[in-house]
């Protein structure tokens, strides 16, 4: 008999949508468990370094909602969880979860990082883009939450350093998963975004050409606790004088998969821009795009500014992205004004690659999906975040692609449906 753990609200993703769909929430008085796949709530925007139009601190923006979110009463956090079963009953959502093994004792370790100090391996880090190394057994950033370690057992070899290091004996090279069960009242599936895999963009060189790069691996290299604490190429370590963006790279294409816009890819783009002007102040910047979509508030302004700072727009549809000499790569584009094919060689080149769900609730939840896969949204213009199961509701990027001010929008709305949801529920399951 598995454990079996009760709350009103079970929140799936703790990113900017999850957290503030939680603290929402939290606020009202309902007990709320949010679940996390990741070792560390925050979700993408943790991981960026400035957001548009205003150009503010990601972090600085994020991390008081994490700390909120751990330290509220009504905000239980599961972290390093997998969700394997979603289903309603006559009582709300039952959630069957297995929570992966740290090899860490929570409820002993301190967050001293002795273990990762002299833990003698060293590991690609996906949190900096495997753009840098990280230990064996290490907190996955700065400021992530919770401050816990994870030991990455592919890795590992066993050498006990770390469990004589730890004055807690917080070590524990056998644990095994945990599996619990979470009995709610209402679920907000709040699953995000991935990337198009670097599998799909080998026209554009993705994975197979060091200096061309993806929009998120860009991200660390602008961040302030990046891994080069400066713009540097990934092959050389060279200061590049020349940087391209390739848009809608995954993007409606229909033999990529994703036939849609994914929205904010033009303004992250100009955004990163915009950065690196400031960063490498001699270095020329173009960006290669179909269509400039600039839909929010703010964002043609932004997009001008950008446009008056030097930042070089072209009007093209990139076919081919190619090694050259040097480490340089080779764009190859056709000019959408019908002036014809074009080559141009950039030191590097970033991918505005598309976005695709952060889930599928296929075999877990039966929640419908769109053609897209996203999650099926049922009244779009009226509730956007309804779901064609009752009880069950969505926000942010796991019903399509959109920005951090309509997904927090949308959390709001999600928070309030599943507020009077609960409201209107029979006494007795009250």
């Amino acid at each position: 008999m598995l454990p079996i753990q009760q709350f009103d609200t079970l929140v799936v993703g703790a990113g900017i949508s999850g957290l503030q769909t939680a603290l929402d929430l939290g606020d009202q008085g309902y007990k709320v468990a949010v679940l996390e796949k990741d070792a560390s709530i925050g979700g993408k925007m943790i991981r960026l370094s400035k957001v548009f139009p205003t150009l503010d601190c990601a972090s600085c923006i994020t991390t008081p909602k994490m700390s909120s979110a751990a330290h509220h009463e009504n905000i239980t956090l599961f972290t390093y969880c997998q969700l394997s079963d979603l289903n309603r009953s006559h009582t709300g959502v039952t959630a069957k979860v297995r929570q992966m093994p740290r090899y860490v004792d929570s409820d002993k370790c301190i967050g001293c990082r002795k273990c990762e100090y002299v833990c003698p391996v060293y590991v690609p880090d996906e949190e900096q883009g495997g753009l840098s190394a990280k230990k064996a057994i290490s907190i996955p950033f700065s400021n992530a939450i919770p401050q816990l370690p994870v030991l990455d057992p592919d890795y590992c070899m066993l050498c006990g350093q770390c469990e004589k290091a730890c004055p807690t004996q917080a070590i524990d090279y056998l644990q095994e998963p945990r599996n619990f069960i979470i009995q709610a009242k209402t679920a907000v599936l709040t699953t995000g975004f991935e990337l198009l895999s670097k599998e799909k963009n080998v026209q554009f060189g993705s994975g197979r050409i060091p200096n061309v790069i993806d929009s998120l691996q860009m991200e660390r290299l602008l961040a302030p606790h990046g891994p080069y604490n400066r713009v540097l190429r990934p092959s050389d370590g060279m200061e590049p004088d020349s940087v391209a963006y390739v848009q809608c790279a995954g993007s409606r294409d229909k033999q990529m998969g994703v036939p849609y816009c994914s929205r904010v890819c033009c303004m992250y783009a100009i955004k990163q821009a915009m950065l690196l002007s400031g960063s490498l102040p001699l270095a020329d910047i173009t960006i290669y795009y179909m269509d400039i979509r600039a839909f929010g508030k703010g964002y043609e302004q932004f997009y001008q500014n950008a446009k008056a700072m030097g930042i070089e727009f072209v009007k093209a549809k990139v076919g081919r992205i190619d090694a050259a000499e040097n480490g340089n790569v080779q764009v190859r584009y056709e000019r959408q004004d019908g002036s014809g094919i074009d080559t141009a060689n950039h030191d590097l080149v970033i991918l505005s690659m598309g976005m695709v769900p952060g889930w599928d609730p296929a075999g877990v939840c039966p929640v419908s999906k769109d053609t897209d896969q996203f999650i099926t949204s049922i009244k779009p213009k009226i509730s956007p975040v309804l779901t064609d199961m009752e009880g069950i509701f969505t926000a942010g990027a796991a019903a399509g692609p959109k920005d951090i001010v309509d997904s927090i929008t949308e959390s709001g709305t999600a928070a309030m449906e599943a507020a009077n949801y609960m409201a209107g529920l029979p006494r007795e399951i009250q």
